[in-house]
């Protein structure tokens, strides 16, 4: 059993009901489930598969789910970034091996089961770039048709290939991300499609499985919990799902969550380090971490407040470290991220030589993307292949 509540005001709204916020505050909803209703042991859980639907208790889905076997993505030890930065225990949680290639799909899967349970029958959002694709993935699964729009000139080509292949109409517009969610929103508002944008609470319900996860492959909670922050969806869910844990005795403590933005797109670290009680919204947004590059983050509210019930914080690298970070990963520990991804680990690094972590810190980084989400921009990063004569003498003078 569960219920969608306010956040700010504590209105309670009708479970089949299709809203996105509190119709009396305008504040952000969450799920909140009767955990007296809740008959689940841990010795369960650990005998299912190693997947989001492991813990579908903790999910507010009642029907078949539309599922493409998201989730149990693998958690690596970072050894050699880890060393170089005094950090024995430096991991990180790789979402980029989900169906589509990042954690989105742990929303959509979840988003688009509710869609269908809720009796909705076209989904849509505003991207940039990785929540496309797994909308479309998601949606073509499920049989029924999806809308996306996307700020012309500054999705990566990778993700709009995706959206595009798996028959989402896309839509390009000629303006930021911010305004295209606004009007991906009054679209749903007045034409009756299902927005599965983060502001939807269920498609965070989806994204905390992350940290249930990562403790059950760890072992244990924790330390610290590291994201990149764009819409601070991500960041907000980690936090719900582990409070939930705690409520249910699997755990008893927190990780301090901490953001990482990028230094062109901040606005969370800029009210974290100056102690505003709310973000300010950056009307230009930009970085080369496009997944990332979001001025206005739907989900500030909840995220500031993750942060600071956790005494964590948020932090901001700029698109040079983002780059070096996303190199290290590949070349050094053989994880392949798209930029976004990098920055989790780029702020971890930050932290290090500032002298702001303990070093016996146990800490996990969730990576987002895959590397062949933004391949342009690898490929702007590297060497071009070194062309020869099709005879051994070449081939052996330049590897001399």
């Amino acid at each position: 059993m569960f219920r969608l509540v306010c956040i700010n005001c504590g209105a309670e709204y009708n479970q089949n009901e299709v809203i996105y916020r509190c119709g009396k505050c305008g504040h952000l909803l969450a799920v909140e489930y009767d955990f007296d209703t809740i008959d689940v042991s841990r010795r369960e859980w650990d005998s299912r598969p190693l997947k989001l639907w492991r813990y579908k208790e903790l999910l507010p889905v009642s029907r078949e789910p539309v599922t493409l076997q998201e989730g149990g993505t693998p958690l690596y030890h970072l050894k050699t970034i880890g060393e170089e930065l005094g950090l024995k225990e430096l991991y990180a949680k790789h979402e980029g091996m989900n169906p589509s290639g990042s954690f989105k799909d742990r929303g959509m899967t979840v988003g688009v089961s509710m869609a269908l349970q809720l009796g909705m029958k076209t989904v849509a959002c505003a991207s940039t770039g990785n929540t496309s694709a797994s909308l479309a993935q998601y949606a073509a699964k499920a049989g029924i048709p999806s809308v996306v729009l996307l700020p012309a000139g500054k999705v990566a080509l990778g993700k709009v290939a995706q959206a595009l292949m798996h028959g989402a109409k896309v839509i390009a517009i000629r303006g930021n991300f911010d305004r295209a969610l606004e009007m991906v929103h009054d679209l749903c508002i007045k034409e009756g499609l299902y927005l599965l944008n983060s502001v939807n609470p269920y498609r965070l319900e989806g994204q905390k499985t992350i940290g249930f996860e990562a403790i059950d492959q760890l072992g244990g909670v924790p330390d610290r919990m590291v994201l990149p922050v764009g819409n601070a969806g991500n960041i907000s869910a980690v936090h719900k799902g582990l409070g939930e844990l705690i409520k249910l005795g699997f755990i008893d403590s927190m990780p301090m969550m901490t953001g990482v933005q990028a230094e062109g797109s901040r606005p969370v670290a800029d009210a974290i380090s100056k102690k505003l009680p709310e973000v300010i919204p950056d009307k230009n947004p930009e970085t080369i971490a496009t997944a990332i590059r979001i001025g206005a983050p739907v989900n500030a509210e909840k995220a500031l407040r993750a942060i600071r019930e956790t005494n964590g914080t948020a932090l901001s690298v700029t698109d040079e470290e983002i780059l070096a970070m996303q190199r290290d990963l590949a070349r050094k520990e053989g994880v392949g991220v798209e930029p976004a991804s990098a920055a989790s680990v780029a702020g971890i690094k930050k932290m290090a030589e500032e002298g702001l972590l303990d070093k016996d810190e146990r800490i996990v980084c969730v990576v987002t993307g895959h590397l062949l989400k933004d391949p342009e921009t690898v490929i702007r990063q590297c060497e071009p292949p070194t062309e020869i004569d099709a005879d051994l003498e070449s081939l052996l003078s330049v590897l001399r």
